[in-house]
């Protein structure tokens, strides 16, 4: 699926912006192209870029092909709901339709015990993060959503409203914090979660998370870390020298200059970050995985 677009969309660290994740999921889940203008949080360049995108004074922010900003998550989802009838951002039985919108928006408004103890934080996994009382309610009432959600839009597959949709996207990062902070949760509400790690463009995110840029200290915590508890991604492994199997970046098309070993054969890309977002998750990235011999 694609569409015509002239959108340009900037986001924050993706190891961190959960806002940002739910931007660009906006995009990336229902095949809607734009291009990205990223920027670091807690640098100075990032006032300067978003004076580009003024009113905005947060990521994600998304100028839109006439070139007016808009610098919400929710005003996001709503106009390219509007702009893109057919890309299925919202569900179509309308009664799925408002349970969605009501999810979404609840996120949107809520939830800030959680949202305060556990930031998103897609580098390390805490295996206990001592939850206070409120994010314990939080908890509860995400599992009261999730429920309601999933039992009057008959509760098949995964996803709350039938299939993916806008309400899935804003709890994404939730997903995120529940993983990364080991945060106790009922079986039902597990495998939610497990079907966001498992859903390609998440998987593609956290890929790239795991290399785009420093870490930033403001989100570190003094809190025990363990593994996650995910299933594991395909081991590689970056090599100097090639030859590879392909000549040309599976991404951009660019000759290749970098090099990475996945299943025993070599695979070649244009840049570092290129290499290092597919050895993060080699199965995340199709385009990748198509050039290996079976």
């Amino acid at each position: 699926m694609g569409y015509e677009t002239g959108y340009e969309l900037c986001i924050g660290d993706r190891a961190y912006s959960s806002w940002s994740l739910r931007g660009w999921l906006l995009f990336e889940a229902f095949g809607i192209g734009c291009a990205l203008t990223r920027t670091r949080l807690y640098e100075p360049g990032f006032a300067q870029t978003l004076a580009r995108f003024a009113p905005a004074r947060t990521v994600p922010a998304l100028r839109l092909p006439e070139g007016v900003v808009i610098g919400d998550s929710l005003a996001i989802a709503e106009e390219l709901a509007s702009r893109h009838p057919g890309a299925g951002l919202w569900p179509a039985d309308p009664k799925a339709r408002a349970i969605a919108r009501h999810l979404a928006a609840e996120m949107h408004a809520s939830f800030t015990a959680l949202r305060g103890h556990c930031a998103m934080n897609l580098r390390v996994c805490y295996t206990d993060c001592a939850p206070p009382a409120a994010v314990l309610a939080d908890l509860v009432r995400l599992e009261d959503l999730w429920a309601w959600a999933r039992a009057e839009c008959g509760g098949a597959g995964p996803w709350l409203c039938g299939e993916y949709s806008v309400a899935d996207v804003f709890f994404a990062p939730v997903a995120a914090r529940i993983a990364g902070h080991a945060l106790p949760v009922s079986p039902a509400a597990q495998t939610y979660v497990a079907a966001h790690f498992a859903h390609l463009p998440f998987r593609r995110w956290r890929a790239m998370a795991q290399v785009d840029g420093a870490d930033q200290p403001a989100y570190g915590r003094d809190w025990p870390t363990g593994d996650w508890a995910l299933p594991e991604v395909l081991p590689s492994a970056p090599l100097a020298t090639g030859p590879s199997v392909n000549a040309a970046c599976p991404y951009s098309g660019l000759p290749v200059t970098h090099y990475l070993r996945v299943k025993g054969q070599v695979l070649g890309f244009c840049n570092a970050f290129c290499r290092d977002k597919t050895g993060a998750d080699p199965e995340a990235w199709p385009q990748a995985m198509a050039l290996l011999e079976p």
